[in-house]
C-alpha cells in the first residue's frame, strides 16, 4: 500500500543544514492503522508532508499502491491527493458555512461525482460514526469530538487508499478523544481503511496495529499489537518513550 525507502529531508537557514529525515524507510500495508511518534523535532510532521507531496523530499522514494509519487507533475499530484488520499487535520479544516452533511461530500463534489451515491455514502458515514443526528448542524454548533469526526467521514468519503492523519485528538478532552479514535478503528473494522497518524498521545497509539517512533530523524523503534491487549500495548509504548528519554539523557 505505502511503501517509504531511505527518505531523506532537510532545511537550510543561515547557511546552516538542518537533517530533518535521516533516511527512512517505513510500509504500511493495506488495512493497518499506524501511528507514528517521538518527541517534537523527531520529523513527524515533516515525514507526513513530505507523503502528501507537500513538500518534496531531497531524496528517497514513496510509493503508493506502487505509484512513485516523487514522479508525478503537480496536476498529477493533486489529483492524488482529491482520490487517493484523505486528510484529518487537527484543527478539524471544516468549513462554517456547510453543514456537517456538506462538509463530508465536499471532496466529492470538488472531484465532480456529485451523484445519488455521493449522498448514500455521506449518510452511511454519518450512520457509521454516529453524527447522522448532527448532520444537518453547522461546525460552529456542535463540539469538537463531532468536528473531528465529521473530519474522518470527510476523508473517507472518496474511498481513498490511504488516510493522513495528522494529530487528530491534540485539541480535545480524553473523552472525545476516544471517540475519535474509536472512529478511526471503526473505519479500519467496518471500512477496510487504512490510517498513518501522527501522534504525540501515546493512549490514542494504543489503539493502533503498529507504532513506529521517531528519534532524530530516523525511526528508532517500531512496536506492534500483535495479540496484545490494548493496556498492556500502551503500557509497553509508555516503557519505550522512557528509554528514549533515558537515552536522550532526559
Amino acid at each position: 500500500m505505502l511503501a517509504v525507502e531511505n527518505l531523506k529531508k532537510s532545511y537550510h537557514a543561515n547557511k546552516t543544514t538542518y537533517e530533518v529525515l535521516k533516511g527512512i524507510s517505513l510500509a504500511v500495508d493495506k488495512g493497518e492503522f499506524v501511528a507514528v511518534m517521538g518527541p517534537s523535532g523527531s520529523g513527524k510532521t515533516t515525514l507526513l508532508n513530505c507523503i502528501s507531496c507537500y513538500i518534496p523530499a531531497d531524496s528517497g522514494s514513496i510509493r503508493l499502491d506502487n505509484i512513485e509519487l516523487a514522479a508525478l507533475q503537480e496536476f498529477e499530484l493533486a489529483e492524488v491527493r482529491i482520490r487517493r488520499l484523505g486528510f484529518v487535520f487537527q484543527d478539524y479544516l471544516l468549513l462554517d458555512g456547510l453543514t456537517v452533511r456538506d462538509n463530508i461530500m465536499l471532496p466529492r463534489i470538488i472531484g465532480g461525482k456529485t451523484d445519488k451515491g455521493m449522498e448514500d455514502a455521506t449518510d452511511r458515514l454519518c450512520e457509521v460514526f454516529g453524527i447522522s443526528p448532527i448532520k444537518d448542524k453547522f461546525p460552529a454548533e456542535i463540539s469538537g469530538g463531532e468536528k473531528q469526526r465529521t473530519a474522518v467521514a470527510r476523508a473517507l468519503i472518496n474511498n481513498p487508499l490511504l488516510i493522513l492523519a495528522d494529530e487528530p485528538t491534540g485539541n480535545l478532552d480524553s473523552k472525545s478523544s476516544r471517540k475519535v479514535i474509536n472512529t478511526f478503528v471503526q473505519a479500519r473494522d467496518s471500512l477496510g481503511a487504512t490510517i498513518f497518524m501522527v501522534t504525540h498521545d501515546s493512549f490514542a497509539a494504543s489503539f493502533c496495529d503498529r507504532v513506529i517512533i521517531l528519534r532524530d530523524g530516523t525511526v528508532w523503534r517500531e512496536l506492534s499489537r500483535l495479540d496484545k491487549m490494548r493496556g498492556a500495548f500502551h503500557d509497553e509504548l509508555l516503557e519505550a518513550i522512557r528509554l528514549m528519554g533515558e537515552a536522550n539523557g532526559e
